[in-house]
């Protein structure tokens, strides 16, 4: 019987230890491509930048038992999982897996979020997707540090995995968003939740000077438990360390009635 084939990619680059503890994980489920973004690409959403010239660099590297072929590739989250589809694979995946992200993704900013952007653009062909970040401190969300512990991520990427391969989404879920809190074991509980309506970081200007001086924008978390509801990824996550998984769509259309939508335009 041919095994699942499964997509693996993120938005940290190719080299990040979140995204190799996925792949000895999900090895598990299934046949494992991995190709991921060349460079780190955290904040990049579902963009499709025009300079990325898309050319693609093998990796190969002795990991959990077995050597691994990977595909680094110059280009956005989103773009990764396009050249791999159409040039690398040998067919569609049976399911796409982006991350394991260093840092949440939670609240209304997930789209800004390489790791959602490429689990969006599998979803756009019809492919199942599952994202999944772990909590960590925002001085790690650039870096590849081997101080963060991504196994009990790695248990539950391999989980959900199995369950999307075995059973599918259901309705008009097409992407699953996991987020694993700091203090997770395997024995950390999971519920479902929905997007909290509330930002989660929020930017702040780090000018000094004047505007022609470089000033990226910092951010920092901001949040309190009543601003969110009990119901909600955030909460899970934050303030009951839960695994929170979250169904999305793709069907960004706002449930308002059309017909009371237009009767409202219309007015006056």
């Amino acid at each position: 019987m041919q095994k699942p084939l499964i997509l693996l990619t993120n938005d940290d680059g190719v080299e990040s230890p979140g995204l190799w503890a996925a792949a000895c994980a999900l090895a598990t489920v299934g046949d494992v491509t991995i190709a991921a973004p060349l460079t780190q690409s955290t904040g990049a959403g579902r963009s499709m930048p025009h300079f990325m010239n898309g050319r693609i660099e093998r990796r190969e590297r002795y990991l959990c038992g077995r050597t691994w072929d990977a595909y680094g590739v110059n280009g956005s989250p989103a773009q990764a999982v396009d050249h791999a589809i159409l040039e690398l694979m040998p067919r569609y995946p049976d399911l796409v897996v982006s991350g394991i992200n260093y840092g949440e993704n939670v609240g209304t900013g997930i789209t800004i979020s390489g790791t959602i952007g490429a689990a969006m653009e599998a979803a756009s062909f019809g492919i199942p997707a599952l994202a999944v970040s772990l909590q960590t401190g925002i001085q790690n969300h650039l870096s590849h540090s081997p101080e963060v512990d991504f196994s009990a991520a790695a248990h539950f990427t391999a989980y959900f995995a199995q369950r999307i391969l075995q059973y599918g989404l259901p309705g008009d879920v097409q992407i699953l968003k996991v987020e694993i809190p700091a203090s997770a074991t395997p024995e950390t509980p999971w519920r479902v939740t929905r997007l909290a309506l509330h930002r989660y970081y929020v930017p702040y200007s780090t000018r000094r000077g004047g505007l022609d001086e470089e000033a990226p924008l910092g951010y920092r978390v901001q949040v309190s438990p009543e601003e969110v509801p009990k119901d909600s990824d955030i909460y899970a996550l934050l303030y009951e360390q839960v695994v929170s998984v979250t169904p999305l769509t793709l069907d960004m259309t706002a449930r308002y009635p059309l017909n009371h939508l237009e009767a409202h335009l219309r007015q006056g």
